[in-house]
């Protein structure tokens, strides 16, 4: 026994733990928490146990975060495809605006571009499809006239209700004009512009006889129109094109609902 009581104390002493540098090692620390016994104990009168509301949302927790985690590492392909186009349209449409400021590279020619712009506008041609309203003394001129009144006023109330409902703001910081906001072209998608003017080219080729060059003149004004908007920096070419095609549909949507001669006379008997 004392030769096994030696080689302990031996044995304790040559161990490094056992140092007075270390003894805070071999010390549980302070605020661990203690070790959980095997019996339970039974519920107190003050525990109370989990409602099943509280089950439900941890459930509902655990179910979603892994899917927006999922959702965020990995994107699907239309999300990229969409970004990608979204970044490309950006960026086009920047290097596009050189009439945007007064430092773009092309700034003594804005004033030329802004007039181009002003021809599509919507108040001008509102105005003058009145007065040649007024003017008009045939039954033929009369109805193409009040049918392009019609697709004029379509025209602005389709054009600032789509962009009211998307808000899109342009690729410049740019100051919508007075003319802009009486026809409430204040943002950037659609472009109305370019709506009005693929409207009114089309509207005239179908019911104008013009010889070839004026039809060729007719398209290219209606394409500088839309140009126009880009140099300046008020749309996106998105937005342009997007305002042809739905300058398109309203003049297919005006030729649904042509309104007769005998309409067009009671309407303006009654105006």
């Amino acid at each position: 026994m004392p030769a096994s009581q030696s080689r302990a104390r031996a044995r304790d002493r040559n161990n490094v733990l056992n140092r007075a540098e270390f003894l805070s090692l071999n010390q549980p620390p302070k605020g661990a928490p203690e070790p959980r016994s095997s019996g339970r104990k039974a519920p107190g009168p003050s525990a109370q146990p989990p409602s099943p509301g509280d089950g439900a949302r941890e459930r509902r927790q655990s179910q979603q975060l892994p899917e927006e985690d999922c959702m965020q590492l990995n994107p699907s392909f239309k999300g990229i495809a969409f970004n990608s186009l979204l970044a490309i349209d950006i960026c086009m449409s920047k290097r596009l605006g050189v009439c945007a400021g007064r430092a773009a590279s092309w700034a003594s020619a804005r004033s030329m571009v802004k007039l181009i712009g002003i021809t599509g506008h919507g108040i001008p041609w509102i105005g003058g499809t009145i007065l040649c309203l007024v003017k008009s003394s045939t039954l033929a001129g009369q109805e193409v006239l009040m049918n392009l009144l019609l697709a004029l006023l379509l025209d602005i109330m389709t054009v600032a209700g789509v962009q009211k409902l998307i808000k899109r703001r342009g690729p410049f910081e740019t100051n919508p004009s007075l003319l802009d906001y009486l026809t409430m072209d204040v943002y950037a998608f659609p472009a109305g512009h370019a709506s009005r003017a693929a409207m009114v080219s089309k509207f005239f080729l179908s019911h104008l006889v013009l010889a070839v060059p004026l039809r060729v003149l007719l398209v290219l004004w209606a394409f500088c129109v839309g140009l126009s908007r880009v140099m300046i920096g008020r749309h996106h070419i998105t937005d342009v094109i997007s305002g042809f095609v739905i300058g398109y549909f309203q003049f297919r949507l005006v030729e649904l609902v042509w309104m007769s001669s005998n309409t067009c006379q009671m309407l303006i008997s009654a105006w």
